[in-house]
Protein backbone atom coordinates (compact mmCIF):
# COMPACT_ATOMS: atom_id res chain seq x y z
CA UNK A 1 0.00 0.00 0.00
CA UNK A 2 1.04 3.59 -0.58
CA UNK A 3 0.09 5.97 2.21
CA UNK A 4 -1.01 9.57 2.22
CA UNK A 5 -4.56 9.31 0.80
CA UNK A 6 -7.45 10.55 2.93
CA UNK A 7 -10.39 8.13 3.03
CA UNK A 8 -13.77 9.13 1.55
CA UNK A 9 -17.04 7.29 0.93
CA UNK A 10 -19.17 4.62 2.52
CA UNK A 11 -18.71 0.92 3.19
CA UNK A 12 -20.81 -1.90 4.65
CA UNK A 13 -19.66 -3.68 7.82
CA UNK A 14 -19.50 -7.49 7.74
CA UNK A 15 -20.95 -9.90 10.31
CA UNK A 16 -18.96 -10.46 13.50
CA UNK A 17 -16.47 -13.31 13.55
CA UNK A 18 -16.60 -13.50 17.35
CA UNK A 19 -20.39 -13.92 17.24
CA UNK A 20 -20.57 -16.26 14.23
CA UNK A 21 -18.17 -18.90 15.63
CA UNK A 22 -20.02 -19.68 18.91
CA UNK A 23 -23.40 -19.47 17.15
CA UNK A 24 -22.23 -22.06 14.58
CA UNK A 25 -21.26 -24.36 17.48
CA UNK A 26 -24.75 -23.90 18.95
CA UNK A 27 -26.07 -25.96 16.01
CA UNK A 28 -24.72 -29.02 17.87
CA UNK A 29 -27.43 -28.53 20.52
CA UNK A 30 -30.34 -29.50 18.23
CA UNK A 31 -31.40 -32.03 15.58
CA UNK A 32 -33.23 -29.24 13.73
CA UNK A 33 -31.65 -26.87 11.17
CA UNK A 34 -30.06 -23.60 12.30
CA UNK A 35 -30.25 -20.94 9.56
CA UNK A 36 -27.82 -18.02 9.87
CA UNK A 37 -27.55 -14.83 7.83
CA UNK A 38 -24.82 -12.16 7.74
CA UNK A 39 -22.12 -14.83 8.25
CA UNK A 40 -18.75 -13.31 7.25
CA UNK A 41 -16.53 -14.98 4.65
CA UNK A 42 -13.46 -15.54 6.84
CA UNK A 43 -10.77 -18.18 7.27
CA UNK A 44 -11.93 -18.87 10.86
CA UNK A 45 -15.52 -19.41 9.70
CA UNK A 46 -14.26 -21.92 7.12
CA UNK A 47 -12.23 -23.69 9.84
CA UNK A 48 -15.31 -23.90 12.09
CA UNK A 49 -17.39 -25.25 9.19
CA UNK A 50 -14.70 -27.87 8.53
CA UNK A 51 -14.60 -28.87 12.21
CA UNK A 52 -18.40 -29.22 12.41
CA UNK A 53 -18.50 -31.03 9.07
CA UNK A 54 -15.95 -33.54 10.35
CA UNK A 55 -18.36 -34.28 13.23
CA UNK A 56 -21.21 -34.99 10.85
CA UNK A 57 -22.89 -31.57 10.71
CA UNK A 58 -24.23 -30.78 7.23
CA UNK A 59 -23.06 -27.23 6.48
CA UNK A 60 -24.38 -25.30 3.47
CA UNK A 61 -22.96 -21.86 2.66
CA UNK A 62 -23.66 -19.29 -0.02
CA UNK A 63 -21.70 -16.19 -1.03
CA UNK A 64 -24.33 -13.82 0.37
CA UNK A 65 -23.64 -14.77 4.02
CA UNK A 66 -26.37 -17.43 4.30
CA UNK A 67 -25.43 -20.60 6.21
CA UNK A 68 -27.57 -23.59 7.16
CA UNK A 69 -26.30 -26.13 9.71
CA UNK A 70 -27.96 -29.49 10.34
CA UNK A 71 -26.59 -31.54 13.25
CA UNK A 72 -29.14 -34.39 13.20
CA UNK A 73 -26.51 -37.07 12.43
CA UNK A 74 -23.39 -36.59 14.56
CA UNK A 75 -20.78 -39.22 13.71
CA UNK A 76 -17.83 -37.94 15.77
CA UNK A 77 -17.57 -36.13 19.09
CA UNK A 78 -13.89 -35.27 18.69
CA UNK A 79 -12.33 -31.86 17.96
CA UNK A 80 -8.85 -32.80 16.69
CA UNK A 81 -5.62 -30.93 17.42
CA UNK A 82 -5.05 -30.14 13.71
CA UNK A 83 -8.10 -27.84 13.68
CA UNK A 84 -8.07 -26.58 17.29
CA UNK A 85 -4.45 -25.38 17.00
CA UNK A 86 -5.39 -23.08 14.07
CA UNK A 87 -8.44 -21.62 15.83
CA UNK A 88 -8.87 -21.52 19.59
CA UNK A 89 -12.64 -20.97 19.28
CA UNK A 90 -12.86 -24.70 18.41
CA UNK A 91 -13.05 -25.29 22.17
CA UNK A 92 -16.66 -24.00 21.91
CA UNK A 93 -17.86 -27.45 20.78
CA UNK A 94 -17.09 -28.86 24.25
CA UNK A 95 -20.18 -27.55 26.07
CA UNK A 96 -22.74 -28.35 23.33
CA UNK A 97 -21.40 -31.89 22.72
CA UNK A 98 -21.36 -32.68 26.43
CA UNK A 99 -24.87 -31.28 26.96
CA UNK A 100 -26.50 -33.14 24.06
CA UNK A 101 -24.51 -36.39 23.88
CA UNK A 102 -22.93 -36.73 27.33
CA UNK A 103 -19.42 -37.00 25.92
CA UNK A 104 -16.79 -34.98 24.06
CA UNK A 105 -13.09 -35.13 23.33
CA UNK A 106 -11.55 -31.75 22.53
CA UNK A 107 -7.87 -31.02 21.98
CA UNK A 108 -6.23 -28.53 24.32
CA UNK A 109 -5.62 -25.37 22.25
CA UNK A 110 -1.87 -25.15 22.90
CA UNK A 111 0.17 -21.96 22.53
CA UNK A 112 -1.07 -18.64 21.27
CA UNK A 113 1.08 -15.84 19.88
CA UNK A 114 -0.55 -13.15 22.04
CA UNK A 115 -0.25 -14.97 25.36
CA UNK A 116 -1.72 -17.60 27.66
CA UNK A 117 -5.43 -18.20 27.13
CA UNK A 118 -6.16 -21.14 29.44
CA UNK A 119 -9.34 -23.22 29.37
CA UNK A 120 -9.40 -23.93 33.11
CA UNK A 121 -12.59 -21.88 33.64
CA UNK A 122 -14.41 -24.00 31.03
CA UNK A 123 -13.31 -27.19 32.81
CA UNK A 124 -14.12 -25.88 36.29
CA UNK A 125 -17.62 -24.82 35.25
CA UNK A 126 -18.47 -28.09 33.50
CA UNK A 127 -17.17 -30.06 36.49
CA UNK A 128 -19.48 -28.02 38.74
CA UNK A 129 -22.32 -29.13 36.44
CA UNK A 130 -21.42 -32.79 37.03
CA UNK A 131 -19.03 -33.57 34.19
CA UNK A 132 -15.98 -35.77 34.62
CA UNK A 133 -13.08 -34.33 32.65
CA UNK A 134 -9.76 -36.12 32.27
CA UNK A 135 -6.85 -34.61 30.36
CA UNK A 136 -5.01 -37.34 28.45
CA UNK A 137 -2.56 -37.13 25.54
CA UNK A 138 -3.35 -33.43 25.01
CA UNK A 139 -7.13 -33.89 24.93
CA UNK A 140 -9.93 -32.94 27.32
CA UNK A 141 -12.03 -36.11 27.54
CA UNK A 142 -15.36 -35.16 29.09
CA UNK A 143 -18.30 -37.30 30.18
CA UNK A 144 -21.62 -36.68 31.93
CA UNK A 145 -24.85 -38.70 32.03
CA UNK A 146 -26.78 -35.43 32.11
CA UNK A 147 -25.40 -32.10 33.17
CA UNK A 148 -27.00 -30.56 36.25
CA UNK A 149 -27.57 -26.88 36.89
CA UNK A 150 -25.02 -25.26 39.20
CA UNK A 151 -23.78 -21.92 40.47
CA UNK A 152 -20.50 -21.14 38.74
CA UNK A 153 -18.36 -18.19 39.84
CA UNK A 154 -15.66 -17.59 37.25
CA UNK A 155 -12.25 -16.57 38.61
CA UNK A 156 -11.70 -14.20 35.70
CA UNK A 157 -13.85 -12.82 32.92
CA UNK A 158 -13.69 -15.18 29.94
CA UNK A 159 -15.77 -14.74 26.78
CA UNK A 160 -15.42 -18.28 25.40
CA UNK A 161 -15.77 -19.72 28.92
CA UNK A 162 -19.06 -17.85 29.39
CA UNK A 163 -20.28 -18.99 25.97
CA UNK A 164 -19.31 -22.65 26.47
CA UNK A 165 -21.00 -22.86 29.88
CA UNK A 166 -24.10 -20.97 28.72
CA UNK A 167 -24.56 -23.42 25.81
CA UNK A 168 -23.99 -26.43 28.08
CA UNK A 169 -26.51 -25.11 30.63
CA UNK A 170 -29.33 -24.81 28.06
CA UNK A 171 -29.83 -28.61 28.14
CA UNK A 172 -28.78 -29.19 31.77
CA UNK A 173 -31.23 -30.36 34.41
CA UNK A 174 -32.38 -27.43 36.58
CA UNK A 175 -31.04 -23.89 36.73
CA UNK A 176 -27.49 -22.60 36.25
CA UNK A 177 -26.16 -19.24 37.43
CA UNK A 178 -22.97 -17.90 35.83
CA UNK A 179 -21.34 -15.18 37.95
CA UNK A 180 -18.56 -12.86 36.78
CA UNK A 181 -19.80 -13.65 33.27
CA UNK A 182 -18.45 -11.84 30.20
CA UNK A 183 -20.69 -8.94 29.10
CA UNK A 184 -19.52 -8.71 25.48
CA UNK A 185 -22.16 -8.02 22.78
CA UNK A 186 -21.17 -11.31 21.11
CA UNK A 187 -22.27 -13.19 24.27
CA UNK A 188 -25.63 -11.40 23.99
CA UNK A 189 -25.90 -12.33 20.29
CA UNK A 190 -25.29 -16.02 21.13
CA UNK A 191 -27.90 -15.81 23.91
CA UNK A 192 -30.42 -14.29 21.49
CA UNK A 193 -29.84 -17.15 19.04
CA UNK A 194 -30.21 -19.77 21.82
CA UNK A 195 -33.43 -18.08 23.03
CA UNK A 196 -34.77 -18.27 19.45
CA UNK A 197 -33.99 -22.02 19.63
CA UNK A 198 -36.08 -22.34 22.80
CA UNK A 199 -33.48 -21.81 25.53
CA UNK A 200 -34.45 -19.98 28.74
CA UNK A 201 -31.75 -17.40 29.43
CA UNK A 202 -31.84 -14.17 31.45
CA UNK A 203 -29.14 -11.60 32.15
CA UNK A 204 -26.94 -11.88 29.04
CA UNK A 205 -25.00 -8.61 28.81
CA UNK A 206 -24.67 -8.40 32.60
CA UNK A 207 -22.17 -10.19 34.85
CA UNK A 208 -24.80 -12.66 36.12
CA UNK A 209 -26.50 -14.95 33.59
CA UNK A 210 -29.28 -17.36 34.62
CA UNK A 211 -30.16 -20.36 32.46
CA UNK A 212 -33.08 -22.70 33.10
CA UNK A 213 -32.37 -26.02 31.37
CA UNK A 214 -34.88 -27.46 28.88
CA UNK A 215 -35.32 -31.00 27.50
CA UNK A 216 -34.43 -30.12 23.91
CA UNK A 217 -33.87 -27.16 21.61
CA UNK A 218 -35.46 -26.49 18.22
CA UNK A 219 -34.09 -24.95 15.03
CA UNK A 220 -34.12 -21.21 14.44
CA UNK A 221 -33.21 -18.42 12.04
CA UNK A 222 -30.75 -15.81 13.31
CA UNK A 223 -28.88 -12.84 11.83
CA UNK A 224 -25.28 -12.50 13.06
CA UNK A 225 -24.56 -9.07 14.59
CA UNK A 226 -22.24 -6.58 12.81
CA UNK A 227 -18.51 -6.81 13.61
CA UNK A 228 -17.65 -4.04 16.09
CA UNK A 229 -13.89 -4.67 15.69
CA UNK A 230 -14.04 -4.30 11.91
CA UNK A 231 -16.10 -1.15 12.45
CA UNK A 232 -13.53 0.18 14.92
CA UNK A 233 -10.64 -0.66 12.60
CA UNK A 234 -12.18 1.25 9.68
CA UNK A 235 -12.93 4.23 11.95
CA UNK A 236 -9.35 4.21 13.30
CA UNK A 237 -8.04 4.11 9.71
CA UNK A 238 -10.10 7.20 8.83
CA UNK A 239 -8.95 8.98 12.00
CA UNK A 240 -5.31 8.28 11.11
CA UNK A 241 -5.47 8.98 7.36
CA UNK A 242 -8.01 11.82 7.55
CA UNK A 243 -11.12 12.29 5.44
CA UNK A 244 -14.77 11.40 5.93
CA UNK A 245 -16.32 7.94 5.79
CA UNK A 246 -19.68 6.38 6.61
CA UNK A 247 -20.17 2.83 7.87
CA UNK A 248 -23.48 1.17 7.07
CA UNK A 249 -24.83 -1.92 8.81
CA UNK A 250 -22.89 -1.03 11.99
CA UNK A 251 -24.01 -1.24 15.62
CA UNK A 252 -22.89 2.02 17.32
CA UNK A 253 -24.01 1.04 20.86
CA UNK A 254 -21.38 -1.74 20.92
CA UNK A 255 -18.58 0.77 20.25
CA UNK A 256 -18.93 3.29 23.10
CA UNK A 257 -15.33 3.01 24.37
CA UNK A 258 -13.86 3.22 20.84
CA UNK A 259 -16.03 6.18 19.77
CA UNK A 260 -15.18 8.07 22.99
CA UNK A 261 -11.44 7.71 22.32
CA UNK A 262 -11.81 8.70 18.64
CA UNK A 263 -13.65 11.86 19.70
CA UNK A 264 -10.82 12.57 22.18
CA UNK A 265 -8.41 12.28 19.24
CA UNK A 266 -10.31 15.06 17.47
CA UNK A 267 -12.67 13.15 15.18
CA UNK A 268 -16.24 14.34 14.57
CA UNK A 269 -18.57 11.33 14.86
CA UNK A 270 -22.29 11.07 14.12
CA UNK A 271 -23.92 7.76 15.04
CA UNK A 272 -27.32 6.73 13.65
CA UNK A 273 -29.34 3.58 14.34
CA UNK A 274 -27.10 1.40 12.17
CA UNK A 275 -24.67 3.92 10.69
CA UNK A 276 -21.55 5.72 11.90
CA UNK A 277 -20.01 8.75 10.19
CA UNK A 278 -16.52 9.95 11.07
CA UNK A 279 -14.74 13.06 9.82
CA UNK A 280 -11.12 13.94 10.62
CA UNK A 281 -9.78 17.19 9.20
CA UNK A 282 -6.62 17.65 11.28
CA UNK A 283 -3.72 15.75 12.77
CA UNK A 284 -5.07 13.47 15.52
CA UNK A 285 -4.38 14.31 19.17
CA UNK A 286 -2.61 11.63 21.24
CA UNK A 287 -5.03 9.56 23.35
CA UNK A 288 -4.00 7.03 25.98
CA UNK A 289 -5.89 3.73 26.27
CA UNK A 290 -6.00 0.89 28.76
CA UNK A 291 -7.61 -2.35 27.60
CA UNK A 292 -10.29 -3.96 29.78
CA UNK A 293 -13.14 -6.47 29.42
CA UNK A 294 -16.33 -5.07 27.86
CA UNK A 295 -17.63 -2.39 28.26
CA UNK A 296 -14.03 -1.19 28.64
CA UNK A 297 -11.65 -0.50 25.77
CA UNK A 298 -11.31 -3.68 23.66
CA UNK A 299 -7.94 -5.45 23.53
CA UNK A 300 -8.81 -6.19 19.88
CA UNK A 301 -8.60 -2.42 19.14
CA UNK A 302 -5.26 -1.84 20.88
CA UNK A 303 -2.98 -2.28 17.84
CA UNK A 304 -5.10 0.00 15.65
CA UNK A 305 -5.00 2.77 18.29
CA UNK A 306 -1.24 2.33 18.63
CA UNK A 307 -1.01 2.97 14.88
CA UNK A 308 -3.14 6.11 15.31
CA UNK A 309 -0.89 7.27 18.17
CA UNK A 310 2.28 6.94 16.04
CA UNK A 311 1.27 9.99 13.94
CA UNK A 312 -0.67 11.89 16.63
CA UNK A 313 0.30 15.18 18.19
CA UNK A 314 1.70 14.44 21.66
CA UNK A 315 2.50 11.30 23.66
CA UNK A 316 0.11 8.41 24.36
CA UNK A 317 0.46 5.49 26.76
CA UNK A 318 -1.16 2.23 25.67
CA UNK A 319 -1.56 -0.36 28.41
CA UNK A 320 -2.54 -3.97 27.68
CA UNK A 321 -4.22 -5.76 30.61
CA UNK A 322 -5.82 -8.76 28.84
CA UNK A 323 -2.96 -10.52 27.01
CA UNK A 324 0.59 -10.37 28.29
CA UNK A 325 2.31 -10.63 24.90
CA UNK A 326 0.24 -8.32 22.71
CA UNK A 327 2.80 -5.66 21.84
CA UNK A 328 4.67 -7.41 19.02
CA UNK A 329 3.25 -5.00 16.43
CA UNK A 330 5.11 -2.16 18.20
CA UNK A 331 8.44 -3.53 16.98
CA UNK A 332 7.14 -3.63 13.41
CA UNK A 333 5.73 -0.10 13.66
CA UNK A 334 9.21 1.07 14.68
CA UNK A 335 10.38 -0.16 11.25
CA UNK A 336 8.02 2.45 9.80
CA UNK A 337 9.69 5.17 11.89
CA UNK A 338 7.37 5.14 14.90
CA UNK A 339 8.77 6.31 18.25
CA UNK A 340 7.58 3.60 20.65
CA UNK A 341 9.11 2.53 23.97
CA UNK A 342 7.87 -0.66 25.62
CA UNK A 343 7.79 -0.82 29.42
CA UNK A 344 6.34 -4.19 30.44
CA UNK A 345 2.74 -4.24 29.23
CA UNK A 346 2.69 -0.50 28.47
CA UNK A 347 3.82 1.21 25.27
CA UNK A 348 4.77 4.88 25.36
CA UNK A 349 4.12 6.31 21.88
CA UNK A 350 5.50 9.72 20.94
CA UNK A 351 3.75 10.89 17.79
CA UNK A 352 5.92 11.73 14.78
CA UNK A 353 5.03 13.98 11.82
CA UNK A 354 5.38 11.19 9.25
CA UNK A 355 5.93 7.42 9.07
CA UNK A 356 8.01 5.94 6.23
CA UNK A 357 6.93 2.92 4.23
CA UNK A 358 8.82 -0.35 4.80
CA UNK A 359 8.34 -4.09 4.73
CA UNK A 360 6.70 -5.33 7.95
CA UNK A 361 5.39 -8.65 9.24
CA UNK A 362 2.06 -9.41 10.90
CA UNK A 363 2.33 -11.49 14.08
CA UNK A 364 -1.38 -11.98 14.84
CA UNK A 365 -4.84 -10.99 13.61
CA UNK A 366 -5.21 -7.53 15.20
CA UNK A 367 -1.50 -6.72 14.81
CA UNK A 368 -1.98 -7.12 11.06
CA UNK A 369 -4.86 -4.60 11.14
CA UNK A 370 -2.71 -2.16 13.13
CA UNK A 371 0.05 -2.41 10.53
CA UNK A 372 -2.44 -1.74 7.72
CA UNK A 373 -3.65 1.41 9.53
CA UNK A 374 -0.01 2.52 9.95
CA UNK A 375 0.71 1.77 6.27
CA UNK A 376 -2.18 4.02 5.20
CA UNK A 377 -0.37 7.05 6.67
CA UNK A 378 3.25 6.11 5.86
CA UNK A 379 5.07 7.94 3.05
CA UNK A 380 5.98 5.58 0.23
CA UNK A 381 5.18 1.91 -0.03
CA UNK A 382 4.47 -0.45 2.88
CA UNK A 383 4.33 -4.21 2.38
CA UNK A 384 2.59 -6.24 5.11
CA UNK A 385 3.71 -9.87 5.11
CA UNK A 386 1.82 -12.87 6.57
CA UNK A 387 -1.65 -11.45 5.90
CA UNK A 388 -3.18 -14.89 6.42
CA UNK A 389 -3.57 -13.55 9.97
CA UNK A 390 -5.71 -10.70 8.58
CA UNK A 391 -7.95 -13.10 6.63
CA UNK A 392 -8.91 -14.88 9.86
CA UNK A 393 -10.94 -11.90 11.03
CA UNK A 394 -11.41 -9.33 8.24
CA UNK A 395 -13.53 -9.94 5.15
CA UNK A 396 -11.82 -8.36 2.11
CA UNK A 397 -10.35 -5.46 4.12
CA UNK A 398 -8.21 -4.31 1.20
CA UNK A 399 -11.32 -4.05 -1.03
CA UNK A 400 -13.22 -2.04 1.58
CA UNK A 401 -10.29 0.35 2.11
CA UNK A 402 -9.75 0.53 -1.66
CA UNK A 403 -13.40 1.55 -2.12
CA UNK A 404 -12.70 4.42 0.32
CA UNK A 405 -9.79 5.67 -1.80
CA UNK A 406 -6.81 3.92 -0.18
CA UNK A 407 -4.01 2.87 -2.55
CA UNK A 408 -3.89 -0.72 -1.41
CA UNK A 409 -3.74 -4.09 -3.11
CA UNK A 410 -3.11 -7.72 -2.30
CA UNK A 411 -0.03 -9.26 -3.91
CA UNK A 412 0.69 -12.96 -4.27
Amino acid sequence: MTGGCPLEGEVRVSGAKNAALPIMCAALLTVKPLVLTNVPGLADVSTAARLLGQMGVAVERSDDGLMTLRAAQITSRVAPYELVKTMRASVLVLGPLLARFGEASVSLPGGCAIGARPVDQHIKGLQAMGATIVIEHGYMNARAERLRGARVVMDLVTVTGTENLMMAATLAEGSTVLENAAREPEVVDLANCLIAMGARIEGAGTDVIRIEGVGSLAGAAHRVMPDRIESGTLLAAAAAAGGKIRLIGALPETLDATLTKLREAGATIVAGKDTIEIEMSRRPAAVSVRTAPYPGFATDMQAQFMALATVASGTATITETIFENRMMHALEMRRLGADITIQGTTAVVRGVEKLQGAKVMATDLRASAGLVVAGLVAQGETLVDRIYHLDRGYEALEKKLGALGARIRRVK
